[in-house]
């Protein structure tokens, strides 16, 4: 470090990573111990020991005390921070005398304390005390001392997992188990969830205990429950997630066109399939094909979107007892995910595909249900589809943000559909709403396609025959009207909101509450 680098540090002023002192004294030495405790605690910096902290004035100092100087800086590294830090020091000649810098990196056994058990982190360029039990245990996350997703939910068992996803777990858990047996997924799903487990000569919850899913006392980890649970939000209800489509560009606007309430809470599965409903139904679809009937394709990437809803489900802080937030602008995308980006891994590092999983236990069991391969590739696909994504870990939140920008295309599937077209057919046009009559084969959800789970989420507010074809981006012709309206009654998905009138003017479609739905 030169003359000309500790002028430019004092000129730029006291901050995060930078802190004057003129001198160390008896009166100052424990304020001192606790600046070496919150930068350890925080993300490290520099001590400049002969700058006056109130005048920026430079106060030098001589060889004797300078050595002073150093040996109590390396004394209280030992003595007053608990546990011990290692620190650096070099004497910066300057003038006739010399300015002595401590450097102090981020500890790697948070949380740090002075000598009388005091916690301390940067706050700015100043420092405060920590009292919140979420931040200790971000700290010890951060070490690997305390593993979120793996500590036991009191009050939780092997019933409160949800069947079918269990099952769908096991299958893909151990598809190779099952192969050798002559067997596939297919195969599975006309067996119960006993039956699947007993083929590997064990129980469903001794399987889930194998994997550490479950406790020997047979309580649920956080990863069991928010993974595979039937309502994890009855014992987590933070950690759900809440969507808002706003009108305008600003989060403190009066006016929405679509927003999330109960029916978000689920598992990890269902946050993720919400999500991205939410997001195809929100955002426009673009007409690519000169053919009217044509499929749109959404403004952002489904792979995009896919992959940072995935990320941040996965890797959001479940220490924080916060929602993950989606918000939709007329200009951009935002998605909150609670915690700052785990510890060793900048926004470049993330760009570059280097991947370190904050809760692992979700991380690892979550790959049998969730979009993902696992090998840290998630963000760099999705800056492969969408380039300019923005990533902000801010401090100042909490959060770690990721903004995409919603680009103005005239040519949407909403422009194409001329608004003289009726909401509703009359049985006398030419295109109507079949109504299927006698026996037919009863659909569950999990063999509707995505288009058709998508209307189903879609009207969880009713909506017109129009808007739900706008939504999905095909024509208004009576296949369409078939496979994305009226099979989705049939199949009580979806109910008309004026029954005994179905081809009523004013007819819309909302979805039917059920525990399969």
């Amino acid at each position: 470090m030169t003359k000309e680098d500790i002028i430019r540090m004092r000129d730029n002023g006291e901050q995060t990573t930078v802190q004057f002192k003129e001198r160390i004294t008896a009166d100052n030495r424990s304020d001192v111990a606790s600046e070496m405790v919150a930068l350890s605690n925080s993300h490290g910096g520099q001590l400049l020991i002969g700058i006056n902290d109130k005048t920026g004035a430079f106060n030098t100092l001589s060889f004797a005390e300078a050595q002073e100087t150093t040996n109590m800086l390396s004394n209280m590294a030992s003595e007053n921070v608990v546990p011990a830090i290692l620190i650096t020091t070099e004497n910066v000649p300057y003038d006739d005398g010399c300015i002595v810098v401590a450097t102090i990196k981020q500890g790697p056994n948070k949380p740090y304390r002075d000598n009388k058990g005091i916690i301390w982190v940067k706050q700015g360029a100043d420092k405060r005390k920590v009292f919140d039990n979420a931040e200790l245990i971000a700290m010890l996350m951060e070490n690997g001392q305390i593993q979120p997703d793996a500590m036991p939910i009191n009050g939780t068992s092997f019933a409160d997992l949800d069947e079918t996803t269990v099952k769908e777990f096991l299958t893909k858990r151990y598809r190779s188990d099952y192969e050798r047996q002559e067997l596939t997924i297919p195969d599975l799903q006309y067996h119960t969830l006993n039956e699947v487990a007993e083929l590997l000569n064990q129980t469903p919850e001794g399987i889930l205990r194998n994997n550490g899913l479950v406790l020997p006392d047979g309580r649920l980890t956080l990863a069991a429950l928010m993974l595979m649970g039937k309502f994890p939000q009855r014992w987590l209800p933070a950690f759900t997630v809440r969507c808002v489509s706003f009108v305008g560009n600003s989060i403190g606007g009066t006016q929405f066109r679509d927003k999330s309430g109960g029916e978000a809470d689920g598992n990890a599965v269902h946050l993720y399939q919400f999500i991205m409903s939410f997001l195809t139904r929100n955002l426009r679809h673009k007409q690519v094909e000169p053919e009217f009937n044509s499929l749109g394709e959404l403004e952002v990437s489904t792979t995009t979107l896919s992959e940072v809803v995935v990320n941040s489900i996965l890797h959001r802080s479940y220490a924080i007892g916060a929602p993950l937030r989606v918000f939709i602008f007329d200009n951009r995308i935002e998605i909150h995910s609670p915690g700052l980006l785990p510890e060793g891994i900048t926004i470049d590092r993330l760009k570059q595909g280097i991947s370190v999983p904050r809760n692992k236990l979700l991380f690892n069991n979550g790959i049998y249900l969730l979009p993902y391969t696992g090998a840290g590739s998630g963000i760099t696909r999705a800056l492969a589809h969408t380039p300019d994504i923005i990533f902000e870990n801010s401090e100042s939140l909490n959060e770690f943000v990721i903004t995409i920008e919603r680009k103005e295309d005239e040519t949407t599937i909403s422009d194409t559909i001329p608004d003289t077209i009726p909401d509703t057919i009359p049985d006398t046009a030419h295109v109507t709403i079949p109504i299927t009559q006698g026996d037919y084969k009863r659909l569950k959800y999990s063999e509707l396609s995505n288009k058709q789970k998508d209307v189903v989420n879609f009207c969880s507010i009713p909506r017109s025959a129009k808007e739900i074809l706008e939504h999905v981006g095909v024509s208004y012709h009576t296949k369409n009207l078939q496979k994305y309206i009226a099979l989705l009654v049939e199949n009580d998905f979806i109910e008309r909101t004026i029954p005994d009138q179905p081809f009523d003017k004013n007819q819309k479609y909302r979805r039917i509450r059920r525990k399969n739905n």
